[in-house]
C-alpha cells in the first residue's frame, strides 16, 4: 500500500498527523502499540489543537525516538538522536517556511481548517519519508534493529 493511501486510511479512522507517523513507523517494525499511539494524541493539532508546532514535525521527532531513543536503564543515551532531530527541524523549516510562512499548524493552515485535508497529508508523507531516510543514513534498520 502506498504511503499516501495508508495515511488517508488512518485519517479516516480518526487519527491525526503525529499519531499517523507513529502508527506507520510501528508498522515498519511489524508491531502495534496503542498506548504509544494514544500518547501521541497530545501532539495533534499543534499540541492539543492550540495551533502551535506542527504534529508532523513533533511526530517525526518522536518516530526517530522510537528507533534511536533510550528506553531502558541499561541503554545508553544516544547523542545521534539529538543530531538527527536537529537536522529534521532544519529540513522542516527549509521545506515549509517558504511554502507556509512558518512551522506552526496555524501558519501552515493559514487560519483556515479547510486547508487541513490538502496540506497535512503532504507534510506527513514527506516527513515520514525524510525520517526514514535519516534513520537509514544513521544506521537504523527500519525493522527496528540498529545495524
Amino acid at each position: 500500500m502506498e504511503v499516501i493511501d495508508r495515511l488517508k486510511e488512518l485519517k479516516q479512522q480518526g487519527f491525526f498527523c503525529s499519531q499517523i507517523l507513529l502508527i506507520m513507523g510501528l508498522e515498519l517494525q511489524g508491531s502495534t502499540n496503542p498506548e504509544l499511539v494514544r500518547t501521541m494524541n497530545g501532539l495533534v493539532g499543534g499540541l492539543g489543537f492550540s495551533g502551535e508546532i506542527c504534529g508532523a514535525l513533533t511526530g517525526g521527532a518522536c518516530l526517530m525516538g522510537l528507533y534511536a531513543g533510550k528506553g531502558t536503564p541499561e541503554e545508553p543515551y544516544n547523542l545521534c538522536l539529538d543530531s538527527m532531530i536537529q537536522d529534521l527541524v532544519q529540513w522542516f523549516k527549509t521545506e515549509y517556511i517558504p511554502r507556509y510562512k512558518g512551522i506552526r499548524c496555524e501558519e501552515i493552515l493559514e487560519g483556515n481548517p479547510e486547508n487541513r485535508p490538502v496540506r497535512c497529508p503532504i507534510l506527513v508523507s514527506e516527513t515520514f519519508q525524510k525520517v526514514k531516510e535519516m534513520l537509514v543514513e544513521n544506521g537504523y534498520d527500519l525493522s527496528g534493529i540498529e545495524v
